[in-house]
């Protein structure tokens, strides 16, 4: 069975500086170890694909990668230089790799502009955002020219979490809390409906945004969301479908990175659909052969786990 995994991370040494405060939430020798994975492209990489029996790589820089930066100028040329450097690595392993581009949202039309390059000049398949650009999330208003080149381009947005804006009170003295362990969940979550409730899918019906952890806790949320929506004050705010799941079941795609567990997999399904379920491993922070045996062993259907594994991927970003 072909696989394809979606949330694949790679760096490069001139954005390294940019993962100080990250590596403070691990151990400091699983994070050197991390880099080391990171930093590599081919050497360690295709051999643990092949090892694992994962095909096909859809890479995208690592948080909080392109977002992070402070000087607009300065994201610009950077996001212009990974991407040229993705599209070099793709080319010499087109079977093996494709890739998300980094985009500079410091200005969403640069970011916009350098998409519809790094699309149709290099190859990329889509394009990767990391959490928040100096607190400003995707609901803003600047963003609508980015969000309009994506439909015109028909490729997906990949919402990959990083460190919060601030730490919530609730999560004060627990500093295990702040991290991928659960605050990047909650936060990525609720960019996300910022989106709904924003109006991005409604002024862009087609809009397709990806993130990934198993959808990041929203498919286990859905009825209580639709639920509570007809309960709350709207403050002035009209959705033109009927409820909250509605944009959540036709404009988000999740993916399996980093969950390997058949509960949650089979909430995703259920409240999702097959068709919006992707595989991916979330390579190097998760363990390759513990994602490929999960995605074999699953107890689905074998229509649904060729959908999972590279189907749907193959649909999506037509590879």
């Amino acid at each position: 069975m072909r696989t394809i995994a979606l949330e694949e991370h790679f760096t490069h040494p001139d954005m390294s500086v940019y993962s100080a405060n990250t590596a403070t939430i691990a151990e400091p020798q699983v994070w050197e170890d991390a880099m080391r994975h990171l930093l590599d492209l081919t050497e360690l990489r295709l051999p643990a694909m092949d090892a694992a029996g994962v095909d096909m790589q859809v890479l995208s820089l690592n948080a909080p990668g392109i977002q992070a930066e402070k000087d607009t100028a300065v994201a610009i040329k950077r996001a212009q230089a990974m991407n040229d450097m993705l599209a070099e690595t793709i080319a010499k392993n087109p079977t093996r790799f494709s890739g998300f581009a980094a985009l500079p949202t410091q200005d969403p039309k640069e970011a916009a502009k350098e998409l519809e390059r790094a699309v149709t000049e290099l190859g990329l398949r889509g394009g990767v955002v990391n959490a928040h650009t100096h607190g400003r999330y995707l609901d803003d208003p600047s963003f609508r020219v980015l969000w309009e080149r994506l439909v015109d381009l028909d490729v997906p947005l990949y919402l990959h979490p990083a460190n919060g804006v601030d730490a919530p009170h609730v999560l004060s003295g627990h500093p295990e809390l702040v991290g991928p362990m659960w605050s990047w969940g909650n936060d990525t979550a609720s960019h996300v409906l910022r989106c709904v409730f924003g109006g991005v899918f409604d002024d862009f019906p087609d809009a397709k945004l990806m993130v990934g952890h198993m959808g990041e806790g929203l498919p286990f949320t859905l009825w209580r969301l639709d639920s509570r929506w007809s309960w709350h004050f709207h403050h002035g705010i009209k959705l033109k479908r009927d409820k909250p799941s509605d944009y959540i079941r036709q404009n988000l795609y999740i993916t399996t990175s980093g969950v390997c567990d058949n509960a949650p997999l089979q909430c995703a399904l259920s409240a999702m659909g097959a068709d919006h379920v992707l595989f991916s491993t979330d390579y190097p922070f998760e363990d390759l052969p513990t994602a490929t045996a999960f995605l074999r062993d699953a107890p689905i259907c074998e229509v649904t786990r060729e959908k999972i594994a590279h189907g749907n991927a193959e649909r999506l970003l037509r590879l």
